[in-house]
C-alpha cells in the first residue's frame, strides 16, 4: 500500500469494466470502502484493457479487471499486466463463475461473480488488505532540503549518482539528497536493489526488459549495466523475478 505525507494510508486501485452500469457501482462501492476504512482511495477507471496497458507502469495496488469483454480480455490483461508488475493484486469480475479458475494461472486472489453485493467486494478487498500488509512494506527515511521523507522501498524506481548529489527517481517524481550511493547500498540490497554501475542502483521490481547493456524500468529509462556487472546482474533478476511469482 502507497503511502502519502499525510497520515491517511493510500490505497491505488486500477478497475477495467467495459460495463457503464458496472463501473458506476464499482466506482460507488469502493468509495465506501475508503470511507469505512479511513482510507484514501486513487481509483483509476478504464473501459477497455488496452486503455489500462498503454503506458502501464507498476503504481496500482490492486486490479479489478473484468474477465469477459471486447478486445483484450480479462485474462490476457493479466498476463500482459503480470510481465511488467508481478506484485500487483488482482480481482476478477466475471459473470460466470466457471472463467475465474483460469485466475490461478496470473496468481488472482480471487474473484467476484455479477451482481454481487457490497459485502462480497469488502470482503475481497480487505483479504487484500491482509496480503498488502504482508508484502514487502518496508520503507527508508530519505534526508532532502524540505527534512526527513519516509519512502516505501517499492516506489523507488532507481538511485541515480552525480558527483556528491543522490537522485532517488520514484514513480512520481524525485528526491535530490546529498550522499553517496555506497552509503545507501546496504539498506536497499536486502531489498531488491542491484547496483548495476557506477552511477545507478535499480530496483528488480521495475526492471520490465533487458536489452544488451541497458536495463529498462518501469518509467521507460534505459539505464546501462557495466559489462563486469552483466551477469551477476542476470542472476539477481531471475532470482527475484522466481521469488516475487512463487
Amino acid at each position: 500500500m502507497k503511502v502519502n505525507t499525510s497520515s491517511t494510508p493510500v490505497l491505488r486501485v486500477g478497475v477495467v469494466e467495459d460495463d457503464a452500469r458496472h463501473r458506476r457501482v464499482l466506482s460507488d462501492y469502493l468509495d465506501r470502502f475508503g470511507r469505512e476504512r479511513e482510507l484514501e482511495l486513487r481509483i483509476s477507471v478504464f473501459d477497455d484493457g488496452q486503455a489500462l496497458l498503454d503506458g502501464f507502469r507498476p503504481v496500482y495496488d490492486i486490479l479489478m479487471l473484468d474477465i469477459r469483454m471486447e478486445g483484450t480480455d480479462g485474462l490476457a490483461l493479466a498476463r500482459a499486466v503480470r510481465r511488467t508488475d508481478p506484485d500487483v493484486i488482482i480481482i476478477f469480475i466475471t459473470a460466470a463463475q466457471q472463467y475465474a479458475i483460469n485466475g490461478y494461472e496470473v496468481s488472482a486472489l480471487g474473484y467476484l461473480v455479477k451482481p454481487f453485493p457490497y459485502a462480497s467486494l469488502a470482503r475481497e478487498l480487505n483479504r487484500a488488505l491482509a496480503m498488502l500488509s504482508r508484502q514487502d512494506n518496508a520503507s527508508v527515511v530519505l534526508k532532502d532540503g524540505q527534512g526527513l521523507r519516509r519512502v516505501h522501498v517499492r516506489d523507488i524506481v532507481y538511485l541515480e549518482s552525480s558527483g556528491h548529489r543522490l537522485d532517488v527517481h520514484l514513480t512520481d517524481g524525485v528526491i535530490t539528497l546529498t550522499g553517496s550511493l555506497k552509503q545507501m547500498q546496504p539498506q536497499l540490497a536486502p531489498h531488491g536493489f542491484f547496483r548495476s554501475n557506477s552511477c545507478y542502483i535499480v530496483n528488480l521490481r521495475h526492471v520490465v526488459a533487458v536489452r544488451e547493456q541497458d536495463s529498462v524500468m518501469s518509467t521507460g529509462e534505459a539505464l546501462r549495466i557495466s559489462r563486469p556487472r552483466k551477469k551477476e546482474f542476470m542472476r539477481a533478476l531471475t532470482e527475484h523475478v522466481s521469488g516475487t511469482l512463487t
